[in-house]
């Protein structure tokens, strides 16, 4: 994968308060999604920084940089209303 980086150590970091670990420091959103068993069709990947009250959205193919103790959480696609 062209844009992904690896560590010696492990990060920790969240999903929807489940957590997982990684030595790739930078991933794909939609990858991160997958690794919690999530569709990337449904789902957005978003970051929860500091006290910002919204998360940080990231379209599938953005590329994210995970710091340790980082918390992420799936965001649904809104569904189209007939």
């Amino acid at each position: 994968m062209d844009n992904v980086s690896e560590l010696h150590r492990p990060i920790e970091f969240t999903i929807d308060g489940r957590s997982y670990e990684t030595t790739h420091h930078r991933q794909p959103a939609a990858d991160l999604l997958r690794l919690a068993g999530l569709d990337p069709s449904r789902f957005d990947l978003g970051e929860l920084k500091a006290h910002r009250p919204d998360p940080i959205r990231f379209r599938d193919d953005a590329i994210v940089e995970i710091h340790n103790k980082a918390r992420f959480v799936s965001i649904r696609h809104r569904a189209d209303v007939a």
